[in-house]
């Protein structure tokens, strides 16, 4: 949809953007080989001042934070979400004073710099840590080199998790899920068995020990390192959780065909549909886990169910969980439905911002 582009305008620049009709239209960051060439960041026109835009809108989004209570039971949680606070390209996950920068475009990357001397100024004494996935860093056209690894340890509803901000998926822990977590722990109070599959560090599984009180909780997770941090995290709170390194889809054929089944289940996999060429096979995959996962629930049971694809929406989400249940032959009751927590806040004009789909049902 790019007519025409100004010969001085590079990859990685703050470009002004103009309509059809030359009115202007308003501040994009602007990438030619990027799959997003633009990325509006607002309608304002005119001359803009670096650090007063970037700032104000680091400033309104720190707001946000605090007028919605998030500072008062957490520490950690996301700062910035994207589009949802007018920073498209940018997420700030906070872990105490740490700040994780994850750069999703060239031209957020070209501020950098900017952006952690403005985190500085508003949080004295803090430490920011750059981060990229490969495949952005490679489609987008900038490096960053790994640095030295950290850890940190946070507080989240009276849980202690430890988290490694220069590595693990995304910025090193998921706070996203943080009163899904809280929800799951209320729920599963006086129930014997509870079952997390793909827990990662185990933030599922430790808050249904510690929080819930169950009385046998099992983690299942294949990365190793993962793994080996789910059972510090359980070790942190002083709670026995059974962890185990398994392909989740193997996990689950194999519980089935034992027989054995949980009085709750939590699955939460990764992104299944990464790409819309990817649709069908991540279909396939979202109904054939949500089927083996149903096969592993006791009569009466609990069963949380997750979508993180930015791409699906919730009522395609229900309807893989249906197709899921009928070839299971299962009986399930959805009963509530919910997604990240309010520090996840996503722009009325960028759907996808709502990426991540939760379904509570019970199972009979």
């Amino acid at each position: 949809m790019i007519d025409s582009v100004d010969p001085r305008a590079k990859a990685g620049d703050l470009v002004s953007v103009y309509d059809k009709n030359g009115t202007p239209y308003g501040v994009a960051l602007y990438n030619p080989k990027s799959l997003i060439s633009l990325r509006i960041m607002g309608r304002e026109t005119g001359q803009h001042d670096g650090d007063s835009f970037f700032g104000a809108r680091l400033d309104q989004a720190h707001r946000l934070r605090v007028e919605l209570g998030v500072e008062a039971c957490t520490e950690a949680y996301r700062l910035v979400h994207d589009y949802g606070d007018g920073l498209p390209g940018l997420v700030i996950d906070r872990y105490g004073d740490v700040f994780v920068l994850e750069f999703y475009s060239l031209g957020m990357f070209h501020q950098a710099a900017r952006l952690e001397r403005l985190l500085l100024a508003r949080f004295p004494g803090c430490r920011v840590v750059r981060r990229a996935s490969e495949y952005t860093q490679k489609m987008e056209g900038f490096q960053i080199k790994p640095g030295p690894e950290m850890r940190v340890r946070i507080k989240e509803n009276g849980v202690t998790f430890e988290v490694t901000p220069s590595g693990g998926y995304k910025t090193g822990f998921f706070c996203d899920q943080r009163d899904n977590r809280l929800a799951l722990s209320q729920l599963v109070k006086g129930k014997k068995k509870v079952l997390d599959v793909c827990s990662y560090t185990g933030g599922f599984a430790v808050y249904a020990k510690k929080l819930g009180e169950a009385e046998e909780v099992t983690s299942v997770e294949l990365d190793v390192d993962a793994c080996e941090q789910a059972k510090k995290n359980a070790n942190i709170n002083q709670v026995r959780v059974r962890v185990v390194q398994a392909d989740a889809f193997n996990f689950l054929r194999q519980t089935a065909h034992n027989a054995d089944v949980f009085d709750a289940v939590v699955l939460d996999p990764y992104k299944l549909i990464a790409s819309r060429e990817g649709y069908a096979e991540g279909r396939q995959k979202y109904v054939d886990f949500n089927r083996l996962a149903l096969s592993c629930v006791a009569p009466g049971g609990l069963f949380v169910t997750f979508s993180c694809s930015g791409m699906l929406p919730m009522d395609e989400f229900q309807s893989f969980v249906r197709a899921a249940a009928g070839s299971a032959g299962r009986r399930v009751q959805i009963f509530r439905k919910s997604g990240a927590g309010p520090d996840h806040p996503f722009a009325t004009d960028y759907p996808e911002g709502e990426y991540l789909k939760a379904l509570w049902c019970r199972v009979y």
